[in-house]
């Protein structure tokens, strides 16, 4: 059977540094497979990778699970190597990016921090952990060693977890946040089919939306073929996130929007 081991980023491809990693993994475990899930997170947007990561990994084969958005490279942050309740390892900072991906298989049920050398390439630099830690690391689990080589336990009540944003519910309105935008301009929300059922909110509905203070009108749609092109949409995405899109067009510039930014949906307001 093929290991796999997924890699998510935020290094771009216009450096060497994601093939350096791959090259440092191959060379510890020549025989592994290694998938690409991103490396176009936004520079140290922990958010945005934590999300993405736990988004894809249901679709990726069980393995080791590499993430490096490490905006505290060199400082106080530990480095990790988790087991999750399913077997699937992940690796990355401490920095919350790695665990709503491991709660998805069940939560964390082992974790240790990245300290023993001879799974580490020396000297470990301080600004490159992702070549020096957390790729040999992620190799290494993929060739077999045990995880309690790496490094000292943790208890996993002790990791950082982001604060996620939580949508104020009402009768007739919600306030929700933005919690990351894709190429195509597609908002999504930190909301799911549930909390529009609460407002009445159907295929169909026509609602407003606020954003820094401009009013839009919008309709709730099943998919991209209900739209007229320019229409903006309310919509289900593929990953069950209530998000904001215009058809062939850029919800984020029209409505001027990005990652946090906060929007009110209210419902019947003519």
């Amino acid at each position: 059977m093929p290991v796999f081991v997924t890699f998510l980023t935020d290094f771009g491809l216009q450096d060497d540094f994601v093939g350096t990693c791959h090259g440092v993994m191959k060379q510890i475990a020549p025989d592994v497979e290694i998938i690409d899930v991103t490396h176009g997170i936004r520079p140290g947007a922990v958010l945005q990778g934590a999300l993405v990561l736990a988004n894809a990994l249901p679709y990726m084969p069980a393995g080791v699970h590499l993430a490096v958005v490490d905006p505290g490279v060199g400082g106080t942050r530990r480095a990790l190597a988790l087991r999750d309740a399913e077997g699937r390892f992940h690796v990355g900072p401490d920095n919350g990016l790695l665990l709503p991906a491991a709660d998805r298989f069940g939560g964390v049920v082992q974790a240790h921090e990245l300290a023993s050398p001879e799974y580490s390439l020396q000297p470990v630099s301080r600004t490159f952990h992702g070549r020096d830690l957390f790729s040999p690391a992620a190799a290494h689990l993929a060739a077999g060693v045990a995880i309690d080589a790496l490094g000292p336990p943790i208890d996993p009540e002790e990791l950082v977890r982001l604060d996620l944003p939580e949508a104020d519910v009402g009768k007739s309105r919600i306030r929700a946040t933005v919690l990351g935008v894709d190429r195509f301009g597609n908002a999504a929300l930190n909301l799911v089919r549930r909390d529009l059922d609460e407002v009445g909110i159907v295929p169909g509905t026509r609602v407003e939306l606020s954003s820094r203070g401009d009013r839009y009108y919008a309709v709730a749609a099943r998919t991209f073929g209900d739209a007229s092109p320019g229409d903006l949409i309310l919509y289900e995405d593929s990953y069950r996130k209530i998000a904001v899109a215009v058809s062939r067009g850029s919800a984020a510039e029209l409505l001027r929007v990005e990652e946090g930014s906060e929007l009110l949906i209210q419902v019947d307001a003519l």
